[in-house]
């Protein structure tokens, strides 16, 4: 008859053996990974050759290849998504702060020599470490404040650097707290995260990085109808009035009591809610004709931003965020109210 204590003992002398078993097959499973050839190797070699990688680059690869959960050994070469899903587990198998600067700068290198980085209009945007210095971004604060179109003036794989004038309130008191930017990507979407403030500089907050960024697709919004008064200048300084119908981010639609032939350039100022005064170059592309029984008398015309436009495109595109936000917001108040 076998005791209590006796089956406790075998039991546990069971379980610890399993463990063990368990423990050798994870030991030689990262032993395999880490000096066994893995699949796609010959691919691997003829792409860091095609790319022109430095040494210095190919052995940061091999341990971004090593550290990542991919069985082929060159996808971390096919998309920008998959090499940041590879860094992403080398800095939490190596912890980032404990990583040497050449090996974070050599990773940085790979991103701009891949073409991964946000300057790349066709990369797939995954993580904060891809925006670019000199791109723009909002800060929301708890409690509603924002602070929009903070410059990005340094990036680092540790860290990250924006502008902030202390418009609300020391920069030091946000240390320690999660503060959520969002970032605009003209004809592609809003991407946001909740990012940690490591520390506060004079002029600047120093942000962590965000692997889990939210995206927002744009060409949800394409196009929002508005009904704007507009002050256009034609090319002999004369100013006439209309109205703008909608806006996208690309272009317009505007009415205007006079006909223009496609090509013509005219510049418009108007007020955008929130966002204040926009003055900006169009090319009329065709005309509509009398298309809107609201103001009969104007010819409705589309029209595209030409010129230096960038920052009203921008600003365009967050107006529209705005608003189709609040249209979720309320419709799920709403539904929530009927339920």
């Amino acid at each position: 008859m076998i005791l209590p204590a006796q089956l406790f003992w075998i039991c546990s002398i069971a379980i610890l053996g399993l463990v063990l078993l368990v423990l050798i097959e994870i030991h030689r499973s990262n032993d395999r990974r880490e000096n066994a050839e893995m699949f796609g190797t010959k691919d691997f070699e003829n792409k860091v050759e095609e790319r022109g990688l430095t040494p210095k680059e190919i052995r940061t690869m091999e341990k971004l290849v090593r550290a990542s959960k991919f069985e082929n050994k060159d996808a971390v070469l096919n998309s920008s998504h998959l090499f940041e899903a590879a860094v992403c587990d080398f800095y939490d198998f190596r912890d980032v702060d404990k990583v040497r600067d050449e090996t974070l700068d050599a990773i940085t290198g790979l991103r701009e020599k891949l073409a991964f980085d946000a300057a790349n209009p066709l990369t797939v945007i995954v993580c904060t470490r891809q925006f670019n210095v000199g791109n723009r971004v909002d800060i929301l604060f708890d409690g509603g404040a924002k602070l929009k179109h903070s410059e990005i003036l340094s990036r680092r794989e540790k860290y990250w650097k924006v502008s902030y004038d202390d418009s609300f309130g020391p920069g030091k008191s946000y240390v320690g707290k999660e503060v959520r930017i969002r970032w605009t990507r003209p004809e592609d979407a809003v991407y946001s995260a909740y990012v940690k403030v490591m520390d506060s500089e004079p002029g600047k907050l120093v942000l962590r990085h965000s692997n889990d960024l939210e995206k927002q697709q744009l060409r949800r919004w394409l196009r929002e109808i508005v009904n704007f008064p507009v002050e256009v200048t034609l090319a002999d300084g004369s100013k006439i009035s209309g109205v703008l119908y909608d806006l996208s981010a690309g272009g317009i639609l505007i009415g205007l009591p006079q006909e223009y032939p496609g090509g013509t350039h005219v510049h418009i100022h108007f007020e955008l809610p929130s966002f204040g005064p926009e003055d900006v170059e169009i090319e009329i592309l065709r005309s509509l004709g009398h298309k809107n029984s609201d103001y009969p008398e104007l010819f409705s015309m589309t029209a595209s931003f030409t010129g230096a436009f960038g920052w009203t495109q921008e600003r365009v595109l967050q107006y529209i965020f705005e608003v189709n936000k609040r249209k979720k917001a309320k419709e799920m108040a709403e539904n929530t109210l009927t339920s």
